[in-house]
């Protein structure tokens, strides 16, 4: 192209691109001498280039000095390591470097591959000995360095990588080795969910095809895998008698059988047995089990939120994230187990664009699992950042797949929890049957009635009582509410369940406040913010929606009079507030407020209003009315004008008062 730079003119092509193949075959490749374009293509195999691999695939060849002359040429080669110097090929250079090695010599590619695996293996690296083993053709080498390994691979939670390798082996020969079957079981679990995992557990038992090893494996993974699937009263009594055999000398399986234990008993209700099979994990498996480690973290990470102590969860989320990578500086390459639970402690502080670059990465992960309370938690909340974003679309299409999957899985806490979010944002945008119709949808008895027996963590502060309460004291009779929350309040104090608690109090001071007892709802709401500052909440409060956010406000002015206040205190009601943005003007009467029009809006100025109250953002707003959002603002501009408003919130107060909406 005339550039002089290889490497700048693949950058400007796609690999599906016909004239990047032409060049590298016309102008590259057939420019360079012949056993640098042997050296090319034998070594196009490698995802990774060092001169000790490239000299096993060409033993004829200055492996170092052609490395280096084809690095000072810039010819597709990108570092990767210092010591020893180490690099890649350009992706598309590769892609054709392996067409050509195909094209021009077939029977040396398996030859080249196994060539590899061999090097790899004496030099200690089953992870790419096993690659190139499985494309070399060589099942039975793969599946003999596979069972060496497998153990280690599980301790490291590379469930990914063994569920990739088991799935490229030959299922036949693979049901005759039952240490390989199990760890495809582990890792499908994992990766795939656990019907998919149950569904090989009993394939290979129904085969008659395994040992004494396998047998004490299967007792410690069904339990788990019960779990997984919602079905927490049976992996309890599967996993107490499995418990009672516990081998000792299989100590992944164990390991993971005693964090799996303690989970389920930690949902089941008894928070202190659990934290004693946390700490016989951690003993088990020494720090030696990243998969372990982060298993228990997470487990202690949910005790920790249940008991309101956000930052001490935090820290153990993001440990857990961190375990099974070990460099790691955005605490996105972990799994889905640990990855869902720390997004929602970010998510809790109100840091939406970390929380939102975490949801991207574990949220597909979740929904390939297929664990409940990980899709739940992992959908709802992408659901609320669209929702706070203004792109109501987005969120009503996270809560309309959310349900989906719950059918579709046949879980029906999945799709009642979808019908209950639903209706906590219909709540917000003051659609008052709407948002009791979707309640009612939502009220299937089994369902909550476990969760009345059980510590779920998905429900922890969002359950069908707390939300039919949410909505009496929005829109119905808020003195019975004030009752009916403090027998709740009593039943969570009984619990220990501390943020369930603080989400009850700030709901019965809302009810207080409406109930016509302003002091006794700003001297309840003080006594929740302390905890709140003290740990840390914000979206605990700010997903409650503007009428706390007036009931903050009027705390915070009570407060400036005091002169022992809080500076702590001070800031945080600063950020809350802050975070609540305009907050709707008082619903008495005031000056501000015409008791009509002077000029009546337009059917469009109130569809920006209709679409305001919706809470859809003015990019939103023009994409739904088909206008560029300069008009979306010029339409604003009139709206406030007209009703004599200052901003947005003003205005739909206004516009409710006069009854345009």
């Amino acid at each position: 192209d005339g550039s002089g730079n290889p490497e700048d003119f693949v950058a400007r092509f796609s690999g599906s691109n016909r004239a990047v193949a032409d060049y590298l075959a016309e102008d590259v490749l057939a420019r360079q001498p012949a056993h640098i374009r042997r050296f090319l293509l034998r070594t196009s195999i490698l995802r990774q280039l060092d001169a000790s691999v490239c000299a096993a695939l060409n033993p004829h060849a200055d492996s170092a000095a052609i490395l280096q002359q084809l690095d000072t040429d810039h010819l597709f080669l990108t570092p990767v390591a210092s010591e020893p110097p180490t690099w890649r090929y350009h992706s598309l250079f590769a892609d054709h470097l392996r067409q050509q090695l195909q094209q021009a010599y077939p029977d040396d590619v398996a030859r080249l591959h196994l060539s590899a695996s061999g090097w790899y293996e004496s030099q200690g690296r089953p992870v790419p000995a096993i690659d190139h083993a499985i494309e070399g053709g060589d099942f039975p080498l793969a599946m003999q360095l596979l069972e060496q390994h497998a153990e280690d691979f599980l301790e490291q939670g590379r469930m990914r990588m063994l569920y990739r390798w088991c799935s490229s082996l030959p299922a036949a020969e693979l049901q005759q080795r039952p240490r390989l079957v199990m760890a495809a079981i582990w890792a499908t679990g994992f990766t795939r969910g656990p019907w998919s995992a149950m569904a090989l557990l009993d394939q290979q038992e129904a085969s008659g095809a395994i040992d004494a090893r396998f047998q004490s494996d299967a007792m410690c993974v069904r339990p788990m895998l019960l779990a997984m699937q919602d079905r927490n009263d049976e992996a309890l009594q599967l996993g107490r008698e499995a418990l009672t055999h516990l081998s000792g000398s299989q100590r992944f399986a164990d390991c993971t059988l005693l964090n799996a234990m303690a989970h389920t008993l930690a949902v089941t209700g008894a928070p202190a047995q659990a934290r004693q099979l946390l700490d016989a994990a951690r003993q088990h498996h020494s720090g030696h089990s990243s998969f372990n480690r982060m298993y228990s973290e997470s487990t202690e990470g949910l005790l920790d939120l249940q008991h309101g102590r956000l930052r001490q969860a935090g820290a153990r989320f993001r440990l857990a994230v961190d375990a099974t990578h070990a460099v790691n500086f955005h605490h996105t390459h972990g799994n889905a187990w640990a990855g869902v639970l720390y997004a929602s402690v970010v998510y809790e502080g109100n840091h939406i664009e970390q929380a939102e670059h975490l949801l991207n990465v574990y949220l597909p992960l979740a929904r390939d699992v297929g664990l409940p309370d990980h899709m739940i938690l992992s959908h709802a909340m992408r659901a609320r950042i669209a929702f706070i974003h203004g792109d109501v679309d987005a969120a009503w299409h996270a809560l309309t797949e959310l349900e989906y999957l719950g059918n579709q899985r046949k879980l029906p806490r999945v799709v009642a929890a979808a019908k209950l979010e639903r209706a906590r944002l219909l709540l917000l945008q003051g659609h008052a049957q709407a948002a009791h119709e979707e309640l009612l949808r939502a009220d299937q008895p089994e369902v909550w009635a476990r969760e009345r027996r059980q510590h779920l963590p998905a429900h922890d502060i969002e359950y069908l009582s707390l939300a039919r309460l949410r909505w009496e004291v929005a829109f119905g009779d808020a003195t019975p509410a004030v009752l009916a929350l403090e027998a709740e309040v009593r039943q969570a104090a009984a619990g220990a369940r501390q943020r369930r608690l603080l989400s009850l109090r700030l709901l019965q001071a809302l009810a207080l406040q409406r109930s016509g007892q302003p002091s006794a709802a700003l001297g309840l709401l003080g006594e929740v913010l302390q905890t709140a500052c003290q740990e840390g909440f914000m979206r605990l409060l700010l997903d409650e929606g503007p009428a706390l956010g007036l009931l903050v406000q009027r705390y915070q002015t009570q407060q400036e009079g005091n002169a022992q206040r809080d500076p702590l205190m001070g800031e945080y009601l600063q950020r809350l507030l802050q975070a609540f943005g305009p907050l709707p003007v008082e619903v008495e009467k005031t000056a501000a407020m015409p008791c009509s029009l002077q000029e009546p809006l337009t059917r469009k100025e109130i569809r920006v209003l209709e679409l305001l109250v919706e809470g859809y953002s003015n990019s939103a707003m023009a994409e739904k009315l088909y206008v560029s959002d300069s008009t979306v603002r010029t339409h604003l501009r009139n709206i406030n004008a007209k009703l004599g408003a200052h901003n947005r919130t003003q205005a739909v107060a206004i516009a409710r008062r006069l009854g345009v909406l």
